[in-house]
């Protein structure tokens, strides 16, 4: 398999192609060394699933080759991206050249592989969609231990369609060619209070339809929701005009910076690079759990642990050890049911579901980020995650947990969830838990035939785990 032509390749480009290969020709033979009958799974130190995965003695893929940028185009505005690559990485690379992905996830550690056959999103996505849509051609190592390039028009067009929300089930990517877009040196932001959830809704059909509110351009669009009497959307605006800007890597906080009780926005200024990253220092605001926020605590807490792959090292040895049960156990009180989700819903539904959800799950806050799919050729493009093209979502993320009810069946409030989202005809993404029932998870995720069509054709020894094995039953 050829990677790509070399023609017109610089020296530093060939050594990076060079390095890549070497980096594949491991990844195979580890593949291969795995024994027939036993899981498939990434040897890799870091993750962002919450679904608890049953143990295996298996050895792993060797990925250790597939975490660098390959080559940047500067020119053509792409670059060839390993697999594994974090978006860290990823973007410190780019941002040298001016440039950035179309759609950076919100969490550092999370890899371009991980976000395109897992479905990724940020505050981009009302103009770029989602992470896999910028993708132009992908390297995939299939269950029947091939490595075959999938483009859009080529002979794997199937697999290049097939292949986000495939959580690693039709294979894992070795190489990913991207777009990217040029940016500014920093954004400037308007923090804009709602105290009705309606209005806050019409207010993002608006800056949908004009990419602008109040006569300001919009690059930028997300949002938090507080109560239902205090939410907010906040806009960002590429700009290359110097000035000062805002640090919350130290003690200040962003998800606080943003609230305010002025009718006029708020404003703020950040770096493009603390802009992408403005999530990650506190995990949006889930380090609160571990004491981060305390002003005291915080001011002794390492600066190089405040990032979400710290806090999920945390999170992994309280499911190990199960310490938060053990903690409310002492004071009397029910195990928890952990609640981590992000759901679409069409934007017009939007408050109906916030509405319902901040009545029926005590999670606050909650955020919001609008998306609409760039790729309309067809009907719903992307089988396996069947958005609707020409119409905008709401992605709505929530990540705590709330207390069990004696007499409730597991995951009782992530039920109730998935039977709201599919009343709103909604979607929910996979990498946490999901209950669903074997027929209703095929009608949501398999897009008909296609699915089992993709597993035929690529992997015809059921080498790896299916979809529902996987998301519903945690193999």
């Amino acid at each position: 398999m050829s990677l790509l032509g070399k023609a017109g390749r610089a020296p530093a480009q060939e050594s990076g192609f060079t390095a890549h290969q070497a980096g594949v020709d491991r990844l195979l033979a580890s593949y291969r060394a795995i024994p027939p009958d036993a899981n498939v799974r990434l040897a890799k130190k870091t993750s962002n699933l919450f679904r608890a995965r049953a143990r295996t003695t298996a050895p792993g893929l060797d990925v250790s080759g597939l975490t660098q940028v390959i080559a940047v185009d500067p020119e053509a505005r792409t670059a060839d991206v390993a697999g594994m690559t974090t978006y860290e990485d990823l973007v410190a690379t780019t941002l040298r050249y001016g440039l950035a992905p179309l759609v950076v996830p919100q969490l550092k550690t999370i890899t371009l592989g991980g976000a395109v056959t897992g479905l990724g999103i940020e505050s981009t996505s009302f103009r770029n969609g989602l992470p896999h849509e910028s993708v132009l051609e992908i390297d995939v190592l299939t269950g029947a231990g091939e490595i075959v390039t999938a483009t859009r028009d080529g002979e794997h067009a199937d697999l290049f369609r097939g292949f986000p929300n495939s959580y690693g089930t039709l294979g894992y990517s070795t190489r990913l060619k991207i777009e990217l877009e040029q940016v500014e040196p920093y954004v400037a932001l308007r923090h804009i209070r709602f105290h009705d959830l309606r209005e806050l809704e019409a207010a993002m059909v608006a800056i949908i339809a004009e990419r602008a509110w109040d006569g300001e351009r919009v690059d930028y669009l997300d949002g938090v929701v507080f109560t239902a009497d205090e939410s907010y959307l906040v806009l960002g605006r590429q700009t290359d005009e110097p000035g000062p800007v805002s640090d919350y890597t130290g003690m200040d906080i962003f998800y606080r910076s943003i609230q305010h009780d002025s009718k006029q926005p708020k404003r703020d200024r950040l770096t493009i690079h603390d802009y992408l990253w403005r999530w990650d220092t506190d995990w949006f605001w889930c380090s609160r759990a571990f004491g981060a926020q305390n002003p005291t605590i915080r001011r002794f807490w390492p600066k190089q642990y405040r990032r979400s792959s710290f806090y999920w090292k945390l999170i992994a040895l309280d499911h190990k050890y199960a310490i938060g049960d053990k903690i409310e156990a002492r004071h009397g009180n029910p195990p928890r049911e952990r609640v981590v989700q992000d759901i679409e819903v069409p934007i017009e539904r939007t408050a109906d579901f916030v509405e319902w959800f901040l009545r029926d799950i005590p999670i606050e806050p909650i955020w919001l980020c609008p998306l609409r799919l760039r790729d309309t050729e067809g009907e719903r493009p992307w089988p396996l995650y069947p958005l609707e093209p020409d119409r905008t979502y709401v992605n709505v993320g929530f990540w705590s947990a709330v207390p069990t009810t004696p007499g409730q069946p597991e995951g009782a409030a992530n039920r109730a969830i998935e039977r709201k989202v599919s009343e709103l005809d909604g979607h929910k993404s996979l990498y946490s838990d999901a209950y669903y029932d074997q027929d209703e998870f095929a009608a949501l995720y398999y897009g008909g035939d296609t699915y089992s069509s993709l597993k035929k054709r690529y992997d015809p020894d059921s080498r790896l785990l299916d979809l529902y094995s996987k998301a519903v039953q945690r193999k």
